[in-house]
């Protein structure tokens, strides 16, 4: 059985006497805690503290104005944004907000590594795409799908900083075809990143959802298990869902995961594989702007 209570558990045990011990987190960005905080406000979000997180990091009002000025949000006879404010309100609060999001963890956690090329872009695309998804499933939250797509692999950075070795496990556990990913981790570290992922949303607070999530993307089964809150296990199922889109968008081939739970996935969520063939011609722009 997993449940929150349980994974909570697993992770003190582990933090506290096992693998995770030597594991470093880095903390949540400040940042972050305040949008967060601005974004939650009742009765509506406190949009005057939104402003002043976005202009108070240079680098991410670029970002916001680079995006703004895309060709995907400036169309015919608008004029440039030149101010954050002009770029949020073009944008909107919500993705406003999962751009900040995405810039400011994607900083919290550099990637300098030649075994985890691009994972950053990969990550926002896949936070993209889940959002997307989201927007179609009624009672499905954009904000903690696109928390997903973007934290779903978050433990290997970590452990890529944190273990010795681990570079070189990631080298073999891409190239095994005769087990899982996850199992030459724990093979070779007694953890592996679904774990460690699931560490660090709960080191910074976030959704318990999302880190049950976390925990839990490569654990398939857990699609079928009813002790498992169905909040999570949409999150899951929309996760398989995203990754074939991105893979469809790169031109990549299937992967072992959709092969052997796409029907799983689907079936969750009530699709078809005709939903999934008109989603794919309306996420494509949406992922080469990402």
């Amino acid at each position: 059985m997993k449940t929150q209570a349980v994974v909570h558990q697993e992770l003190d045990r582990a933090r506290a006497n096992g693998p995770l011990r030597q594991i470093q987190i880095p903390p949540c960005p400040e940042l972050l805690t305040r949008l967060r905080a601005a974004m939650s406000a009742h009765p509506q979000p406190d949009l005057e503290e939104v402003g002043r997180i976005a202009a108070a990091d240079v680098a991410m009002s670029a970002t916001l104005l680079r995006v703004a000025n895309s060709p995907l949000h400036l169309v015919a006879g608008h004029v440039p944004c030149t101010t954050v404010g002009q770029a949020m309100y073009r944008i909107g609060l919500d993705e406003s907000a999962a751009l900040m999001q995405a810039f400011l963890v994607r900083h919290a956690i550099p990637v300098n590594s030649p075994h985890l090329a691009r994972f950053w872009q990969r990550s926002t695309k896949r936070a993209v795409a889940m959002a997307f998804i989201a927007r179609q499933l009624p009672g499905m939250q954009v904000d903690l799908a696109y928390g997903y797509g973007l934290f779903c692999h978050v433990g290997m950075p970590v452990l890529l900083q944190s273990v010795r070795g681990y570079g070189a496990t990631m080298v073999e556990a891409g190239a095994r075809i005769d087990r899982p990913f996850i199992a030459t981790e724990n093979a070779n570290h007694r953890t592996d990143h679904a774990v460690v992922g699931a560490l660090v949303v709960k080191v910074w607070h976030l959704a318990p959802a999302l880190m049950m999530a976390i925990r839990l993307h490569h654990d398939f089964d857990a699609l079928g298990d009813e002790s498992v809150e169905p909040e999570v296990r949409s999150l899951i199922a929309a996760g398989v869902i995203a990754e074939h889109l991105m893979r469809q968008h790169e031109g990549l081939d299937e992967d072992a995961d959709w092969a052997a739970n796409r029907e799983g996935a689907l079936s969750w969520l009530h699709l078809t594989q005709e939903d999934l063939e008109h989603w794919d011609d309306t996420l494509r722009p949406l992922l080469d702007e990402a």
